[in-house]
């Protein structure tokens, strides 16, 4: 939930934070640790207090929306219809407390007013192939690395997981910076040469028709490299693969960054930071950071270790990295995607009851009226909790609209029987 935790808080502040929510997260984790395909069978809606489920029962998606979540439309207001227990009330007080802030402090015109899908503040010829959000991150990490590279005098940035190059790109052409790419898909980097190549024709083109107004950039592309940084093979490892003119300088001067380092990836970028003497700049953007493996990625803090109840499940930790807006518009919204959310925590029950008896799924491919999200995208994620939606929309029907991947004669939960046992 929105919240101001994290907000100018000292040390000391951003500590005792932490020792909140070690505090409240074990008080949780019946709702933390799960995912919305388990809701049947792992009877997620029974192991909720039988307070909370009386007030959330009759709440339709867009009122879980308003007034769980606090998330409400333009002019909405939160008003509860019933009066809540004390202990959900105080559920939603803490997390408002203890959520860091989502809401930058200083926002300026958007980038992408005139156009959602071009970024007015990034050249034409870096945007292609880029998506709007992608646009934003390599014109503001680039940025933030030139300036970087000019305070510590680094003769060249090493991008590490640099996939299709576009922040390379953008460091080198756009910046002129000298960036070598470690990326260890061999098939990333061939689309990266090429899109190397595709830029430089454009900027050539554009330059020799508006020599006055393209201002003069060195048309040094990146070096790509096919590569895996070891997270067990520290300094050396990293520098091995840098093959330009300033590898070979006498003193080099490093500047390590990553956009989207997944996982461990950001911890081994940091690694490779805190263990090679040439390296005297990191500008890191990390993802995924549920996939931080324990121990040696999460908790990367001492001190953060050595607090009781510090231990993030998987589940935790994937909760907390998807966004909470993305959350609020489906309950608005409302309609086939919560359908599909209830569909594929419904079949789960016939997958868990087949691997019980020894067997194996009893058909080889979900049928046509279920999305691509039951053919492995986005089936482990963790969702709302909202048993009217959820439940309410098959209502005990045999077979109904759009569930053409269960075989005859499923019968899947009834609203007032919302556990569906083995």
């Amino acid at each position: 939930m929105p919240g101001l935790a994290a907000r100018n808080l000292s040390l000391g502040g951003r500590k005792q934070l932490a020792v909140d929510l070690t505090r409240v997260l074990p008080l949780y984790g019946f709702i933390l640790d799960a995912y919305i395909i388990e809701f049947f069978t792992d009877c997620l809606w029974e192991k909720l207090p039988s307070s909370w489920q009386e007030v959330l029962d009759g709440l339709t998606p867009p009122q879980i929306s308003t007034m769980l979540l606090e998330m409400p439309s333009a002019g909405e207001e939160i008003r509860y219809r019933s009066v809540w227990p004390l202990t959900l009330l105080a559920l939603k007080a803490t997390a408002r407390a203890l959520a860091f802030t989502r809401t930058p402090e200083c926002l300026g015109p958007s980038e992408f007013q005139e156009n959602p899908s071009q970024s007015s503040r990034l050249a034409a010829q870096f945007r292609k192939h880029v998506k709007p959000k992608k646009q934003h991150e390599i014109r503001r990490l680039g940025e933030l690395v030139k300036k970087l590279s000019d305070l510590t005098g680094c003769n060249q940035v090493v991008d590490v997981g640099s996939g299709q190059g576009h922040l390379t790109r953008f460091l080198a052409l756009g910046l002129g910076l000298s960036v070598t790419g470690i990326e260890m898909d061999r098939r990333l980097v061939e689309r990266a040469q090429h899109l190397d190549q595709e830029l430089l024709s454009t900027l050539k083109k554009e330059e020799r028709r508006k020599p006055r107004i393209i201002p003069a950039i060195s048309h040094r592309p990146p070096n790509h490299v096919v590569s895996w940084v070891d997270p067990a093979a520290l300094s050396q490892d990293l520098l091995s693969p840098l093959t330009s003119e300033a590898a070979q300088a006498p003193a080099r001067r490093l500047l390590l960054t990553g956009l989207h380092a997944c996982g461990d990836l950001s911890v081994t970028i940091l690694q490779h930071f805190a263990c090679c003497p040439e390296a005297v700049a990191l500008a890191s953007v990390g993802c995924c950071y549920m996939k931080l493996t324990t121990p040696g990625g999460y908790p990367l803090s001492r001190w953060v270790s050595g607090l009781q109840g510090h231990s993030l499940p998987y589940k935790f930790r994937e909760g907390a990295c998807h966004a909470l807006e993305e959350y609020a518009e489906r309950l608005r919204g409302g309609g086939p995607t919560l359908r599909t959310h209830c569909y594929r925590a419904a079949l789960e029950t016939v997958y868990s009851a087949r691997a019980a008896a020894g067997g194996t799924r009893p058909w080889a491919a979900p049928g046509p009226g279920f999305p691509a999200l039951l053919h492995g995208t986005g089936t482990s994620g963790s969702g709302i909790l909202q048993p009217s939606a959820a439940v309410g929309t098959i209502s005990g029907d045999t077979n109904p609209p759009g569930s053409a991947a269960f075989p005859p004669g499923t019968r899947l939960p009834r609203r007032t029987s919302p556990c569906l046992q083995a």
